[in-house]
């Protein structure tokens, strides 16, 4: 086979695969939706700036998409256009945190050490609330803390300290936190707590003061060693590591990413166990359910999740965890991933899927079908 036929099939199977036309046939209620890739989005950055790794994605109340990438992640030969004298015409890392419109404009960037607070050594998570907050997170060996600030980038308010804390049940400090959601009806800001810590944590969202936490199963969490995740063995009675993201639902279900343990472990606000699934148990590595968000129809009744380890996104059932439809493989080519890390979703029910790793980029996947 020639590599234009080999190509050309490989394409077909991609649209195929996606296609809602092909999607399960349990009946409509189950049937996931379709997404296509658009290669134009978003459009090219300005000022010479590259990314990094993209290691948050979060969509605004107006359907403004809003990035945290790695400034630190870029090798010095991609960064050669801010060394002086400049050797070569590209490029210059962009602002830590940069925002587009959904034509993929940007419309602001911003980010990076400052007075007053803590800038991560890794940034990780980003988040924007309801009342426009813009929450981060970060990862990096010393980052005990969360950081809060206006769209255009005031500090507002610190949680933690950075190098402060004392293990999984310190009700001041985090170890680095991974991602986060914010219910501004309660005032609570729920946090995957994380790379260093094996819990949610809730604090106030406008004073930082500590609310609650919990473990897996909705125990108290512990910080002792733990062996590898192996599936012939039983589930783990704690997270693994890390605690890699935390969703709130509508009806008031708290969904928790345990990616070293393949699985979704669902709970009430209150931190009491639900339920849990697992999503392509047999990986290893990193894990395969790095992050999740719930579909927007009424009963979201869908769950799209990414896997940084096998490079694909999947579509789950929610009522049951069962693993409808998948897109993507690993690859460099629109629509594949190279260790996809964030998922976030738009009013219309499109997806952006952000990399880390070699990634190093953001992708848009726009919804086929109606029923959203």
């Amino acid at each position: 086979m020639s590599a234009l036929a080999w190509w050309r099939s490989g394409l077909l199977a991609l649209l195929l695969f996606a296609s809602p036309a092909l999607a399960h046939e349990a009946g409509s209620e189950d049937r996931p939706p379709g997404f296509e890739v658009d290669p134009h989005w978003p459009k090219p950055l300005p000022n010479n700036w590259i990314f990094g790794q993209v290691a948050g994605v979060a969509v605004d109340k107006r359907d403004h998409i809003w990035i945290v990438h790695r400034p630190s992640s870029l090798q010095e030969r991609q960064v050669l256009a801010g060394r002086v004298p400049q050797p070569a015409i590209c490029c210059i890392a962009a602002p830590p945190v940069l925002v587009f419109d959904m034509s993929g404009n940007l419309i602001r960037a911003w980010g990076g050490p400052g007075q007053g607070y803590e800038w991560p050594q890794s940034e990780h998570g980003i988040y924007v609330d309801a009342e426009d907050n813009v929450w981060l997170a970060g990862n990096g060996p010393r980052d005990h803390q969360l950081l809060k600030f206006s769209l255009d980038g005031q500090f507002r308010l610190q949680i933690g300290r950075a190098g402060a804390s004392t293990g999984s049940n310190d009700t001041a400090n985090l170890n680095r936190p991974a991602d986060l959601e914010v219910d501004v009806a309660t005032r609570e800001v729920f946090v995957a707590d994380g790379y260093g810590n094996r819990r949610i944590v809730v604090y106030n969202a406008d004073t930082g003061a500590y609310i609650r936490h919990w473990g897996a199963y909705g125990e108290r969490p512990h910080d002792n060693p733990l062996p590898a995740y192996d599936p012939a063995q039983p589930l783990s009675r704690s997270f693994g590591s890390p605690v890699h993201c935390v969703r709130l639902a509508r009806e008031g279900l708290v969904y928790v990413c345990d990616r070293a343990n393949d699985r979704v472990q669902v709970f009430r606000r209150d931190g009491t166990f639900v339920q849990e699934f697992q999503v392509a148990r047999e990986t290893r590595l990193n894990g395969s359910v790095a992050d999740l968000v719930l579909s927007r129809d009424e009963g979201q009744r869908f769950i799209f999740t990414v896997d940084n380890t096998n490079s694909v996104a999947r579509i789950v059932r929610r009522r049951d965890g069962e693993v409808l439809a998948s897109f993507g493989r690993m690859g460099r080519y629109a629509g594949q991933f190279m260790v996809p890390h964030n998922v976030a979703q738009d009013s219309q029910g499109n997806l952006y899927i952000s990399e880390v790793d070699t990634g190093q980029r953001v992708q848009r996947f726009r919804r086929m079908d109606q029923n959203r």
